[in-house]
């Protein structure tokens, strides 16, 4: 896959609104977001997302490298995987015998985007249980003043010195809201941790191209632990009787 360029960021604006949420991940972690309620994180630049029930994801984890964020949104888990792989998901069924079966196995990459989850907060561990309350971020929720409806790149800068702050009831966040699972790390460029294609037959963590995870092996799980959802599900319906 063809390694993909950040989006430049735009210059600091004295004039601009602070916007803690786009701010921290446009700067921090040099992703593409849009502004608005909530901050929307734009796929197929530097990363694709594949989502699955959660239920269907834990089981995948253990493919995944460490540095490898993952995402909790209600009962759906969001996997970040190397961009482009949105586009190779349907091809890669097909080869894994997967593709005649309905899969509740999806794909977000170019053109795409999701609910950005509030920065994780240092002091704050997070908890692995798809049905607890979403961690609280440092920064809490989109402050007022964000422009909506802005264009990737376009999120307002924080003053140089100024912290934003929330009180006790923005920080705990919806129930069901999206949160992070295993939040990416400032300073550490993520395509280098993300599940890839390229990396088929390199082994199942840390073994591929680079270090780089196989996307076929975290898809294969995934896969299988949809089907046995959809199949645990189906049992459990009550039989109709004509």
């Amino acid at each position: 896959m063809v390694p993909t360029v950040p989006v430049p960021r735009r210059p600091f604006d004295p004039g601009d609104p602070v916007d803690p949420v786009c701010h921290w991940y446009e700067n921090e972690l040099g992703w593409a977001a849009v502004p608005g309620a909530p901050v929307r994180l734009v796929t197929g630049l530097r990363f694709d997302v594949l989502e699955v029930p959660a239920e269907a994801g834990f089981p995948a984890l253990r493919h995944l490298g460490p540095g490898s964020p993952v995402a909790l949104h209600g009962e759906r888990m969001r996997l970040l995987v190397a961009a482009g792989s949105a586009e190779e998901l349907p091809g890669l069924l097909d080869w894994l015998e997967w593709g005649a079966l309905a899969l509740d196995l999806t794909a977000i990459g170019a053109d795409g985007s999701i609910e950005a989850p509030p920065p994780p907060d240092p002091g704050v561990a997070v908890e692995p249980d798809p049905g607890a309350p979403a961690s609280p971020g440092p920064l809490g929720p989109l402050r007022a003043g964000a422009r909506p409806g802005g264009r990737p790149g376009d999120c307002p800068r924080a003053r140089p010195g100024e912290r934003p702050t929330a009180g006790p009831e923005e920080r705990r966040g919806p129930r069901g809201a999206a949160r992070w699972l295993r939040p990416p790390e400032p300073g550490r460029e993520v395509e280098t941790a993300l599940p890839t294609l390229s990396a088929l037959g390199g082994g199942a963590v840390g073994g591929g191209v680079g270090g780089a995870p196989d996307l076929v092996r975290l898809v294969q799980t995934m896969a299988t632990q949809c089907h046995r959802v959809r199949l645990r599900r189906a049992s459990a319906q009550p039989l109709a009787f004509s």
